[in-house]
């Protein structure tokens, strides 16, 4: 099912979702003061679909020094797999520089009930795309807009994108978090992703969330590149809709803002991913608790 793997990238996405984000400090003080500061950032993410909960995304991002590693992992299903059922892990190398993160690598892997399952593995050099190996491997589809190598450099995975790239000084709500352009490629389509500043709120606790404290609400705009059948119905809801949006916390201890819930509408109904719990270990820098 093509929205349960939209889903995914979005919890991870945000299939879909971040920018390059806000107010960066500058030089090598980046890597060393905020993202490092964290050795580890464990969170869980509930996916929702047309009004049918799907189950958890859960994420944890390790940080050694200026490298990083995530990994994600998500089961969903619908009436305990009867309806539906969808398995998958995704993943993501790479190094954290002033710039913003430098993926090396970005994997997904997912099984539909067992009636279709994909391996998809991209590595990154010289900052940009330099393989795709996907199993089983197919023909391109002749209506597809071909993805040309020039598309390819300067790109982030949806992973890095999604978790690395917002960042701000300020832990109290940076609406200029929001102000940004996103450059994606997930291993078939490359795409842009426009956000802008909606509004800041204050998020309250919660049954479904373990969040208390501000957030910034970005409008986004998908914006297809390559890689994509014009006439695709789902291209062409993400393209036109001005619904998709996604709300963004600062990480207690770091100057990272990550996604806490993510919105959009697809062909058969609205997909979202909201936090339920993130953890922070190592922080030393005072912000926001999460």
């Amino acid at each position: 099912m093509q929205q349960a793997r939209h889903c995914l990238s979005l919890a991870a996405v945000a299939a879909m979702t971040l920018g390059l984000g806000g107010h960066l400090p500058t030089g090598s003080a980046l890597a060393e003061n905020s993202l490092s500061a964290a050795s580890r950032i464990t969170a869980v993410y509930r996916v929702d679909l047309a009004g049918f909960n799907l189950g958890n995304f859960n994420l944890t991002t390790v940080f050694r020094g200026d490298d990083y590693e995530m990994r994600g992992e998500a089961r969903f299903s619908i009436l305990k797999g009867l309806v539906y059922q969808w398995n998958g892990t995704t993943a993501s190398t790479g190094h954290v520089t002033s710039a913003g993160p430098e993926p090396t690598m970005y994997a997904l892997s997912y099984s539909d009930g067992g009636r279709k399952t994909e391996q998809l593995r991209m590595t990154f050099g010289a900052g940009a795309v330099t393989e795709v190996q996907i199993v089983p491997d197919k023909m391109p589809n002749p209506r597809d807009i071909p993805v040309t190598k020039q598309q390819l450099e300067g790109v982030l995975d949806p992973m890095s994108g999604a978790f690395l790239s917002a960042h701000s000084e300020n832990p109290n709500g940076d609406l200029k978090v929001c102000n940004q352009t996103l450059p994606v490629f997930d291993g078939r389509q490359r795409f842009d992703l426009v956000l802008t500043p909606k509004r800041a709120v204050n998020v309250q606790r919660s049954a479904a969330s373990g969040y208390t404290g501000p957030a910034v609400i970005c409008r986004v705009k998908f914006i297809p590149i390559a890689g994509y059948q014009p006439d695709n119905p789902g291209i062409k809801l993400m393209t036109e809709t001005d619904e998709i949006e996604v709300w963004l916390i600062p990480v207690r201890g770091t100057y990272m803002y990550v996604p806490y819930r993510i919105v959009l509408p697809t062909p058969v109904g609205y997909g979202s991913a909201l936090v339920t719990s993130i953890a922070v270990d190592g922080a030393r820098r005072a912000s926001a608790e999460p």
